[in-house]
C-alpha cells in the first residue's frame, strides 16, 4: 500500500475493523510514521445493464448515485441518504444473482425508494425517467401520489406560494403544515 504522503509502498497495519461492505484498516508507513485509512471491498462479478435501445454497458454506481443526488438536488434530506438509497440499490441489483439486469428495472428501484424518501424527488426522477412528454402525464403522476394517501408536508420554513384556502381547494385538504 502506498503512503499517500511520502509515497513509500512499506506500510503496517496498526487496526483493522469490519465495515458494512468490507474491510477498514488504519495504516502507518514506516517511512515517514503517518498515518492513514484504506477500505477493502469484495468487487462482486461484473453486472450489465440492458439499455431503452438494446445497447449493454456495464453497471456504474456513480451513474445511478449521480442521477439520485441530480433528483434530490436542494431537498432537505437527512445526511447519507442518497448514498445509503445508492447502496442499498447497489446491494439489491447483484443480490437478483443475475448477470444482465433492465434500465426499467433499476428505475423502477429508484421510483420505489424515492417515494417513501421525498416527494418532489420522486416526481423529479418520474419526469425524467418516464419521459413524460407534457404537462398532463406531470399532473397525472402527481395526482397518482396524492391519491395513494402520501401525505403532503410543507416546510415550516419555506413560503407558501398559495393562500391557505387555495392549497386546500386544490389539494383537496391533504396539505399539513408542520412547524
Amino acid at each position: 500500500m502506498k503512503c499517500p504522503y511520502c509515497d513509500s509502498e512499506d506500510s503496517r497495519v496498526i487496526d483493522s475493523r469490519d465495515v458494512s461492505d468490507g474491510v477498514r484498516r488504519r495504516r502507518q508507513c514506516l517511512e515517514c510514521s503517518s498515518r492513514f485509512t484504506t477500505y477493502e471491498r469484495i468487487l462482486p462479478g461484473s453486472l450489465f445493464v440492458a439499455k431503452k435501445d438494446q445497447r449493454r454497458e456495464d453497471f456504474k454506481k456513480d451513474k445511478l448515485l449521480a442521477g439520485i443526488r441530480k433528483a434530490c438536488e436542494k431537498r432537505p434530506l437527512p445526511a447519507g441518504a442518497v448514498d445509503k438509497l445508492a447502496d442499498d440499490i447497489e446491494v439489491e441489483l447483484y443480490q437478483l444473482g443475475k448477470a444482465e439486469v433492465t434500465s426499467y428495472t433499476i428505475g423502477d428501484m429508484v421510483m420505489e425508494r424515492l417515494r417513501e424518501l421525498d416527494n418532489i424527488a420522486y416526481i423529479r426522477f418520474a419526469s425524467v425517467y418516464r419521459d413524460f412528454t407534457d404537462i398532463t402525464d406531470l399532473k397525472q403522476e402527481v395526482d397518482t401520489l396524492i391519491g395513494a394517501g402520501v401525505e403532503v408536508i410543507q416546510a415550516g420554513d419555506q413560503l407558501s406560494l398559495l393562500p391557505d384556502d387555495k392549497q386546500k381547494a386544490l389539494t383537496g385538504g391533504w396539505r399539513k403544515r408542520r412547524r
